[in-house]
């Protein structure tokens, strides 16, 4: 939602009414994969605030980074994001007062698989798609996330998918395919 407007002003990036479509579909099936996790009341209101600032930030780093995809290599982007971020965080983790040096072998085992699997392994492929992909597309392609995170659940953990979630999921595949026939149009 704050990807798709921006592009437009800061990258030019045209958008079709059948992008708006597709995310429109990606959206509404996201929610509904979130299923009863999803809600709207005076108690949740300084949470869903945080989450509306947490998906503007989000968008900034989406459009920083495809900006930055321009210049530098997808292994440049990720070294130096790593570095500032670890600068930026250490003092803050620190005061915290958390162990900050796992002490297990499983600790360790832990970090690494974070660090390969979330970093090297998703924020990589996130940015190297951004090279080849409008950003507006991109957001749009990231609502698979919460589909894919539901399956994994009910696979791994065995949380239940009701049908409502299943037709989200459906209507996130779809929302994505329609989006990118509209960002080819474009």
């Amino acid at each position: 939602m704050f990807v798709t407007p921006a592009a437009c002003l800061l990258f030019g990036e045209r958008i079709s009414a059948a992008f708006l479509i597709g995310l429109a579909l990606a959206v509404g099936g996201a929610a509904l994969v979130m299923g009863d996790s999803l809600s709207l009341s005076a108690e949740h209101i300084a949470g869903d605030g945080l989450a509306l600032v947490t998906a503007a930030f989000y968008a900034g780093y989406f459009l920083v980074l495809r900006h930055l995809r321009s210049v530098f290599s997808t292994a440049t982007i990720m070294t130096w994001s790593a570095v500032v971020t670890a600068i930026f965080l250490l003092p803050l983790a620190a005061a915290s007062g958390e162990t900050l040096i796992a002490i297990t072998a499983f600790g360790w085992t832990i970090l690494v698989l974070l660090a390969l699997i979330s970093h090297v392994g998703g924020q990589s492929l996130i940015a190297y798609a951004f090279a080849h992909l409008p950003a507006s597309f991109s957001s749009v392609a990231l609502l698979l996330q919460p589909t894919l995170a539901a399956v994994l659940a009910w696979l791994i953990l065995g949380e239940r998918l009701g049908r409502l979630q299943a037709l989200g999921g459906a209507l996130v595949l779809l929302g994505i395919a329609t989006a990118r026939r509209g960002s080819e149009a474009a």
